[in-house]
C-alpha cells in the first residue's frame, strides 16, 4: 500500500477510538506515528485532543505547539487549545487561542460558538453575541435552533419540532437538531422514537456528550439498562473530567440493580464537584436501597444544607417511614411554602412530606390537609379514566372465562418459578416479598415492568389484531409458550439462578388469568389489607409512576372495587391459584401466615422466613426500611384516626364494608 494511504487509514483507525472515548488507545497510535512522521500536524493535533482526554495538559500542549510551530497558518490546533485552557479555566488564553483560530480562517462554525461561549463567562456580552452572531452566519441552521429551542422553552412545543424537521429535511446530518427532536419526543412518551434520533446523531458524532447524555437517560427510561451502561461507560471515558458522566454512570447502574456500583459511581462525581445535588441524591438513595440508613440520612442532610429548596430531600426523608424531623426541621419546611418561587412540583413534595412528618406527631387532621393539597395538585398532573379502567376489567372477565382458562393451559416444566405477589400498593407486599426473599430458595427482586411491557409488544410479536385482552383468543398454546419463554428471557438480568424468584409489581393483579397461561408453574399471592388502610396508604404515598388512580380518594374507593371484582373472578376461575394474604393476619400471627405462605409455594419451612428484618438485602420500595424492622402492628386500622375525611372512599366501598367483621366496620356504620 502507498505510504499516504496507510498513514491515512492509521489516521482513521485513530480517530475511530477517539470518537469511541478510547483516548489511551488513540495516543498510543499517534504516538507511533509521529516516531515515523514527527512533523504530521493531523497527528500533532489528534494526538493533543487524545491527551487532553486523558488530562495529560503539559504533554498535549508541547504537541499542539509544535504543530504550530510547523505550521503557524493551521487553525485546528489553536482550536485543541483553546479547548484545553477553557478545561482548566485559563479564560484569557483559552479567548486567545480561539481568537486566533477564527483569524486564520477557520470555517467551523463551532469555533466561533465555542469563542462565545468563553467571551460570556468573561462578561463581556458584546463580543459574545458577535461571535455566536457570526457562528450563525456561517451555519444558517443554528440561528432556526435557537428560534426553535425558544419556542419549546415558551410551551410551542408543535412550533419547534416543525423548525426540526425542515432543518432535518434540508441537512439530515445535523445533530443538534436530531438530539433536540428527540427531546421532544421523549416529553411526549415516545422513548423509542427518541432512541432512534439519538442513536443516529451519535452514529454522525460519537462524541457528542449532551447525545450520549440523552440516550443513556432514555434507556433507563425504557429499562434497557444493559444498553444505557454501555452508553454511561462511553460517555465516562470521554469525559472523564466532567461530573455527570459519574452521575449518569451511576443512575444507570442503579436502574440495573448495580447499587453498591452505584454509589462508587456517585462518590466518583463528587470528588469533582463535592456539591453537585443529583449525585448527593443519588448516593442517599442507594445507601437507603442498600439499608445503610445513618449514612443515607447524613447525606440527605447534607443536600438541605447545600440547597434548601431542593425539596425533594426532604420529601426522601420523610418516605423512610422510620424517620422524624426535628421541630426546627419542620418548621424550616412549612417556611417554604410562603417562598413567593416556590415551584409545584417542589410544593407537591413539601406538603407529602409535611402530611407524614404530622402523621409521625399524631397531628391527624394536619396530616389529613398536607396530603389533600398534596393530591389536588399532582391529581392536575396525572390522567386517569375509571371508566376506561372499568371496560378494561370487563373485558378481563369475558374473555378469561373457566372455559377459556382450561382450554389453553398445558402444564409446561419451566425449570424455574415466578412467585407473582400482587395487590393495591401499601397493601403488604413489600413484607411479603421480604419473607419469601429470606428463603434460601428464593430471589428477591423488585417491582418488574416486565409483563407490561410484553403484553404491549404482543400485537406485533404474534401477529395478532385487535385490543388487549380480546387478541389472546387468537392466540394458541405455543403463543402462550413464547409470551412465557420472553417473560424469563426478559428477568433473567435480575436472577443468579435460583429456582423460585419474585416479581412483586402490584398491577399484575388485572393479569392473574395471564400468567397462568403463560407461566402454568407460576406462583401467585395476593396481598391483602383493610380496604381503608389501603386506599389511605396510596393516598398518602407518591408514585414515581403507574398509579394515577391514586391521588383522589374518589378515584381509589373505584379502582379499589375493581380490584376486588377482578380478584373474586380470579378465584372463581382458577381456584385455588391465588393465595389471599391479609396484613392484619400477618401482624398477628406471623407464624402461621409465613408457614402458609410457603406451603402455597411448595417450599419447606425456614427459620429465618420468621427473622425477614434480618435478611441483607436491597429493598427499593417506599416500604424499605419497614420491612427492615420487627413485625409491628402501628399501621394496623391507621384509617380511624382519619375516618372523618374518608367518607367519600367509605360510601363507595359501603358494599364491601358492611361484608367485614363488626369490629372492622368505620364507626359512622354504627349510627
Amino acid at each position: 500500500m502507498d505510504p499516504d494511504q496507510t498513514q491515512k487509514a492509521t489516521f482513521q483507525r485513530a480517530m475511530s477510538f477517539l470518537q469511541n472515548g478510547d483516548a489511551k488507545m488513540t495516543e498510543e497510535i499517534c504516538a507511533n506515528a509521529l516516531a515515523e512522521r514527527p512533523d504530521d500536524a493531523n497527528f500533532l493535533c489528534l494526538s493533543g485532543r487524545a491527551l487532553l482526554m486523558l488530562g495529560r495538559f503539559d504533554t498535549a500542549e508541547e504537541r499542539l505547539n509544535n504543530a504550530i510551530e510547523i505550521y503557524p497558518e493551521f487553525p485546528r490546533p489553536h482550536v485543541v487549545l483553546g479547548e484545553m485552557h477553557l478545561k482548566q479555566g485559563l479564560l484569557e488564553r483559552a479567548t486567545q487561542d480561539l481568537q486566533r483560530a477564527v483569524d486564520l480562517g477557520d470555517p467551523d462554525p463551532n469555533t466561533q460558538a465555542k469563542l462565545g461561549k468563553v467571551l460570556m463567562l468573561l462578561g463581556d456580552r458584546g463580543a459574545a453575541r458577535q461571535a455566536v452572531e457570526e457562528s450563525m452566519r456561517l451555519d444558517p441552521a443554528r440561528r432556526q435552533l435557537a428560534e426553535a429551542f425558544e419556542l419549546e422553552q415558551t410551551g410551542k412545543g408543535e412550533e419547534a419540532e416543525k423548525i426540526y424537521r425542515d432543518i432535518l429535511a434540508a441537512d439530515p446530518e445535523n445533530v443538534d437538531a436530531l438530539r433536540l427532536l428527540a427531546w421532544i419526543a421523549s416529553s411526549q412518551e415516545q422513548h423509542a422514537d427518541a432512541e432512534i434520533l439519538l442513536k443516529r446523531a451519535l452514529e454522525l458524532a460519537p462524541d457528542f456528550g449532551r447525545a450520549l447524555a440523552d440516550l443513556v437517560v432514555n434507556q433507563v427510561e425504557q429499562e434497557k439498562t444493559v444498553e444505557a451502561l454501555t452508553y454511561a461507560n462511553r460517555m465516562v471515558r470521554i469525559a472523564a473530567d466532567n461530573p455527570d458522566s459519574y452521575l449518569l454512570l451511576g443512575n444507570a447502574r442503579s436502574a440495573a440493580g448495580d447499587y453498591a456500583g452505584a454509589i462508587d459511581a456517585y462518590k466518583e462525581s463528587l470528588k469533582l464537584a463535592p456539591e453537585n445535588i443529583g449525585a448527593l441524591s443519588g448516593l442517599a438513595h442507594n445507601l437507603k436501597t442498600l439499608g445503610h440508613q445513618d449514612d443515607a440520612i447524613a447525606t440527605y442532610r447534607i443536600c438541605i444544607r447545600i440547597n434548601p429548596f431542593f425539596t425533594q430531600t426532604y420529601w426522601s426523608l420523610a418516605n423512610l417511614k422510620t424517620f422524624r424531623f426535628t421541630d426546627n426541621e419542620l418548621s424550616s419546611i412549612e417556611q417554604l411554602l410562603n417562598h413567593p418561587d416556590i415551584p409545584v412540583n417542589s410544593q407537591v413534595h413539601i406538603y407529602n412530606t409535611l402530611g407524614l412528618a404530622y402523621e409521625e406527631r399524631d397531628d391527624f387532621d394536619r396530616a389529613f390537609d398536607s396530603f389533600r393539597k398534596c393530591n389536588e395538585i399532582k391529581r392536575t398532573e396525572e390522567y386517569y379514566d375509571p371508566i376506561a379502567t372499568e371496560d378494561l376489567h370487563d373485558r378481563t372477565i369475558e374473555v378469561f372465562d373457566r372455559d377459556f382458562v382450561n382450554q389453553k393451559s398445558k402444564t409446561r416444566k419451566l425449570g424455574v418459578r415466578p412467585i407473582f405477589i400482587v395487590g393495591l400498593p401499601r397493601s403488604g407486599s413489600t413484607l411479603l416479598e421480604q419473607i419469601l426473599a429470606s428463603h434460601s430458595l428464593v430471589e428477591g427482586t423488585h417491582e418488574l415492568s416486565d409483563l407490561g411491557r410484553i403484553i404491549q409488544k404482543i400485537p406485533g410479536n404474534l401477529k395478532v389484531q385487535g385490543r388487549f385482552p380480546g387478541i389472546l383468543t387468537n392466540v394458541d398454546a405455543s403463543g402462550f409458550d413464547q409470551l412465557g419463554q420472553e417473560y424469563l428471557e426478559r428477568t433473567r438480568k435480575y436472577r443468579s439462578g435460583l429456582r423460585y424468584f419474585t416479581d412483586k409489581n402490584p398491577n399484575n393483579f388485572a393479569q392473574v388469568g395471564l400468567v397462568h397461561l403463560i407461566l402454568p408453574e407460576a406462583v401467585i399471592i395476593n396481598a391483602r389489607r383493610h380496604p381503608l388502610d389501603s386506599c389511605l396508604g396510596s393516598y398518602k404515598q407518591l408514585f414515581a409512576k403507574g398509579q394515577p388512580f391514586s391521588y383522589d380518594l374518589t378515584d381509589l374507593a373505584e379502582y379499589y372495587v375493581q380490584y376486588d371484582r377482578l380478584m373474586d373472578h380470579w378465584n372463581e376461575v382458577l381456584p385455588g391459584k391465588v393465595l389471599d394474604v391479609r396484613y392484619e393476619d400477618v401482624v398477628d400471627d406471623l407464624d402461621t401466615q409465613v408457614r402458609r405462605i410457603l406451603d402455597h409455594c411448595e417450599l419447606p419451612f425456614e427459620e429465618q422466613c420468621l427473622r425477614f428484618h434480618e435478611t441483607d438485602r436491597a429493598v427499593q420500595t417506599a416500604s424499605s426500611e419497614q420491612v427492615r424492622r420487627p413485625i409491628y402492628s402501628s399501621s394496623v386500622n391507621l384509617w380511624r384516626n382519619y375516618e372523618q375525611h374518608l367518607q367519600p372512599t367509605i360510601d363507595i366501598l359501603t358494599p364491601i364494608l358492611r361484608d367485614l367483621p363488626g369490629a372492622d366496620r368505620p364507626d359512622s356504620f354504627k349510627s
